[in-house]
């Protein structure tokens, strides 16, 4: 069994009250948790990586559930996305390792949640900044959730090192008006619209 210690974790909340524009009705909210975690394969080639995945499902379900009551429940929730920073000894196939445990615990604790989760993954060491997509839970063409929220961890990833991220929003861009398919006219079938 991998050894994946956490070594600390940091939570991220941020409200838009403006950007421009008369103020919206209702601040649009934002939240992040990061967890830096030890890369048991940082420094060596392992072929088979996915049981792994397994081991970090634990982590995905605990970050999901601090970040959904820190944003004020699931059914304030409909945007969502996830990210990971390998340190420099790792590759990016280790932050691959991410995709299950990240995005099936968020959709599983969201409910009702069709969308694919917008990803993204990099390289880089301590300090380096991370971008999480973010996009609508139920259907991808919403574009006035398509967004991102910039983190970073200070003192990491240290080389042998993960951040491992999610994120979720509360409503779409503050003054979205590029039209397409509205949050309102979701159907949620198929993911996409």
């Amino acid at each position: 069994m991998p050894d994946f210690s956490v070594r600390k974790m940091q939570m991220i909340i941020e409200e838009v009250r403006h950007d421009g524009g008369p103020p919206p009705e209702t601040p649009r909210q934002l939240g992040a948790i990061l967890a830096c975690v030890h890369n048991p394969f940082a420094g060596r080639y392992e072929a088979d990586l996915q049981p792994a995945m397994e081991d970090l499902k634990p982590l995905g379900l605990e970050m999901s559930e601090r970040l959904i009551a820190a944003l004020g429940g699931a059914d304030q929730i409909d945007g969502y996305g996830k990210a990971m920073l390998v340190g420099e000894n790792g590759e990016l196939e280790h932050g691959a390792l991410w995709h299950v445990p990240g995005g099936y615990a968020m959709r599983q604790l969201l409910g009702e949640s069709n969308a694919i989760v917008p990803s993204n993954m990099k390289r880089g060491g301590v300090g380096s900044s991370l971008d999480i997509p973010l996009g609508h839970i139920n259907a991808a063409y919403v574009r006035s959730h398509f967004d991102g929220f910039e983190v970073r961890l200070p003192d990491g990833p240290r080389a042998d090192e993960m951040i491992l991220a999610l994120a979720m929003s509360c409503g779409g861009r503050v003054h979205s008006r590029m039209g397409g398919l509205e949050a309102w006219d979701v159907k949620g079938e198929d993911g996409l619209r």
